[in-house]
């Protein structure tokens, strides 16, 4: 892990937590993830230009198109298994720069009556991202024509919970890793939580705080050992279980399907992981989904969870082989750069296996391919 370079905005929001931990004394690691991420100012989530090759990070769908290509052809598919209801909402959380979006929207064409039932909503609260994907998905046809050929509707929303009540499709890919999470600290005592506090030169330094309550303690759990937890995920999905129409909702992230111990909270700048307390706001932090806890949080919420498996198994079902075989016939010029993106999709040392997923859905829906 290197350093990064500080930028006028991580020196503000330096200040910004020295102040609040000068008055308030060391704060939680979710307080310090969350103002970094979302400081309406200085935070990471304010600012331009941070998804693709010239900014910090790529996911997925700006790899290759096949993967929104793919996603699109399964929300069709699960609309067809849910009795085609009209209105659909299609939602996306943290949709990026509107990318996956793009290439469902478009590979969906191809399934009669989908589009025309849909609307789409993207739960997106970075107003640059909201910005990029207003730029590129394309604008409803005005006025519309009510045929098959209409682009749905677009609407965005802060939260899942504005997104209107009715049947749902709901994709989020790499949207729960970058939820604020708490960091407990197991030691003689039993748990503890982790903190972010300043030395004597100013500077931030990880710390052990008070113990935490209701925390999970097994017998077993060693000394050192670090739990994360994440109350995003659980408010997510208590808005799922509490919507009245038949939902179901796709969850691709990044961790492990078995409950696991252990310090995952990263940061990447720059297509480089770097210290996560070194340029506060200017990278982008995350941390490991863990599956197994995912799964049963769904359960309490009153839903039903299929998976997890690997996102190499999931595309691999889906048919990402001959997808990518016709897409390399059609444009044999590029058909190198095709093939590559796609290994590096489904990769077993690489995405394919460290990119788990993971379906939840009403109950009484049967559970959507690969998973039934």
């Amino acid at each position: 892990m290197s350093p990064a370079p500080a930028d006028d905005s991580s020196v503000e929001l330096l200040a910004v937590l020295r102040e609040d931990i000068g008055r308030d004394g060391p704060m939680p690691v979710e307080r310090f993830m969350r103002l970094c991420l979302a400081d309406p100012v200085h935070g990471y989530w304010a600012r331009p230009g941070t998804i693709g090759a010239a900014g910090d990070f790529v996911t997925a769908p700006e790899i290759s198109q096949v993967f929104g290509e793919l996603l699109g052809l399964w929300c069709a598919v699960v609309w067809q298994g849910m009795g085609q209801p009209s209105p659909l909402r299609l939602v996306e959380l943290g949709p990026g720069r509107g990318t996956l979006m793009r290439d469902a929207l478009r590979a969906a064409e191809r399934v009669p009556g989908f589009l025309y039932a849909l609307s789409v909503h993207l739960v997106e609260t970075s107003e640059p991202m909201r910005e990029k994907q207003r730029g590129l998905l394309p604008p409803p046809l005005t006025p519309p024509h009510k045929g098959e050929g209409d682009r749905p509707p677009i609407a965005w929303h802060p939260t899942v919970h504005e997104v209107p009540d009715g049947a749902a499709i709901v994709i989020a890919n790499e949207f729960l890793d970058a939820l604020p999470i708490r960091q407990l600290v197991f030691g003689e005592d039993g748990w503890r939580e982790r903190m972010v506090e300043l030395d004597a030169a100013g500077a931030l330094r990880f710390a052990i705080g008070d113990k935490a309550a209701h925390a999970r303690a097994t017998p077993a759990s060693p000394v050192g050992a670090i739990l994360e937890l994440r109350a995003g995920e659980d408010e997510v999905l208590a808005e799922l279980g509490r919507r009245t129409g038949p939902c179901v909702a796709l969850f691709i992230d990044y961790g492990p399907a078995e409950p696991a111990y252990g310090d995952t909270l990263q940061a990447v700048r720059r297509h480089a992981y770097v210290d996560p307390l070194a340029t506060p706001g200017a990278a982008d932090l995350t941390a490991h989904v863990q599956f197994a806890a995912l799964a049963d949080k769904a359960r309490r919420a009153g839903l039903a969870a299929d998976g997890p498996i690997t996102q190499a198994e999931f595309l691999g079902a889906l048919g990402i082989a001959e997808r990518t075989s016709r897409l390399m016939a059609a444009n044999p010029e590029r058909a190198g750069a095709i093939e590559t993106a796609t290994q590096r999709l489904v990769s077993p040392t690489g995405m394919g296996s460290l990119f788990k997923v993971l379906a939840v859905r009403s109950p009484h829906l049967p559970p959507p391919p690969p998973f039934g």
